[in-house]
């Protein structure tokens, strides 16, 4: 899809059609993503941050509004959408963790989804994880109010999205099919880290165990069948604790990823050996000075470096790239998955062109490859613009998987 907005900005664009994306499931209006995208000069990350949250701030007081005025669908309504203005405002700012305006934006939009969630029938409802010494943030969704056990998509986001954001990413769509939905923040994504500082870790499985530890304890959830949905990076992230996780009744990868060292080494043009054996050395002033060179050249890797640091825990940007190293289902991981799996594919993934069909090519459990397109409008990254495609799609798979096994 050729850009709308800023065509000499893919990360810019990328992120306006991802708000886009979420008008299928109440996250925007067309309109306000227009009027606050024409507002925005093109790279610069502070225009960026003072329109979305504008923006968010008009349409939460409307919600506000509406809702002293006994209006609750306008109300939530709403609501929804200024989650996901205040999300995009605090989207660029992670290059300086100590920026203010990151957790003033983020807790803005948790506070909204939140003011949203109470008003659904049946409320969505906020939930803590227990994770080690501390809770992961997330959400449940009951398809309805009879407190059935019902088959359950536990899901979750990648490397910068939220749990509120799942609700526009797969939640509503799989509550609308009669699924109930846990959805979670896991280390490393912005509920664990803004305010805990808990980073990524490649071993994802433990903490999905402890997602299933909990969903298992709730009355709504089937235990014979809860699938396992991952956004972006979690389509990594999702397969490697199948791997370990034999608790799952099937799997979704939104896009599939195999290996995020590849990743690392296309952007510095490394081989894998020489990618392991430069990232991780001690000293590389050469190699540092050509991601710094990168990062100049591309707002994307800036972006990708930024963000990285963030979350990763990695001290450099070299760092960051030799953790990317760590992210991967090589070395026998994907054969050890055993229920079914779906593998979505996008032809411009913009970060992870060529990794479905990998993923794809290494399960031995039973597959599927699910490849959108240009002619289909769903040709970017996790199919954004495109989402009642995708997602019916999607799940459809899932109810035809769920039905075999019956």
């Amino acid at each position: 899809m050729e850009p709308l907005f800023f065509p000499h900005n893919p990360s810019f664009w990328f992120e306006t059609l991802r708000s886009f994306g979420h008008i299928a499931y109440g996250g925007a209006d067309f309109g306000e993503v227009v009027v606050t995208t024409q507002r925005i000069t093109a790279g610069d990350y502070d225009s960026w941050h003072d329109e979305w949250l504008a923006t968010a701030d008009r349409v939460a007081d409307e919600g506000r509004t509406a809702l002293a005025g006994g209006h609750r669908v306008s109300a939530r309504d709403a609501f929804l959408r200024a989650s996901n203005y205040y999300r995009s405002a605090e989207f660029f700012l992670h290059g300086d963790a100590t920026d203010p305006r990151i957790l003033h934006a983020y807790d803005a939009s948790v506070r909204c989804f939140r003011q949203a969630a109470a008003l659904f029938t049946p409320a969505i409802e906020p939930v803590e994880i227990p994770y080690e010494d501390t809770v992961l943030p997330g959400y449940l969704y009951r398809a309805d109010d009879s407190g059935a056990a019902r088959p359950t998509v536990v899901m979750f986001n990648g490397f910068d999205g939220t749990a509120e954001e799942m609700h526009f990413s797969g939640a509503a769509a799989a509550v609308e099919r009669g699924y109930n939905v846990l959805s979670f923040d896991g280390p490393g994504q912005p509920g664990t880290r803004h305010h805990h500082g808990l980073m990524f870790r490649p071993d994802w499985e433990n903490a999905v165990g402890p997602v299933l530890d909990y969903a298992l304890t709730r009355p709504e959830v089937d235990p014979a069948w809860v699938a396992l949905l991952g956004n972006s990076m979690g389509g990594l992230l999702a397969p490697r604790a199948a791997g370990f996780e034999h608790r799952l009744a099937a799997v979704i990868a939104l896009d599939g990823v195999y290996d995020l060292g590849d990743m690392a080494t296309g952007f510095l043009s490394l081989d894998r050996a020489e990618a392991e054996r430069r990232l991780r050395a001690d000293h590389d002033p050469e190699l540092d000075a050509a991601v710094e060179a990168a990062m100049a050249a591309s707002p994307k890797i800036r972006w990708l470096v930024d963000q990285g640091m963030y979350v990763m825990g990695a001290d450099t940007p070299r760092g960051l790239f030799a953790t990317f190293l760590d992210y991967h289902l090589r070395d026998g991981i994907a054969q050890k998955i055993t229920c079914p799996t779906l593998v979505c594919s996008a032809p411009d993934d913009v970060f992870f062109e060529g990794q479905p069909e990998l993923l794809h090519k290494h399960l031995t459990c039973p597959k599927t490859l699910l490849e959108f397109t240009a002619a289909l409008g769903a040709d970017a990254h996790c199919q954004a613009g495109a989402q009642r495609l995708a997602f019916a799609r999607v799940y459809d798979w899932l109810d035809d998987v769920m039905t075999e096994s019956a």
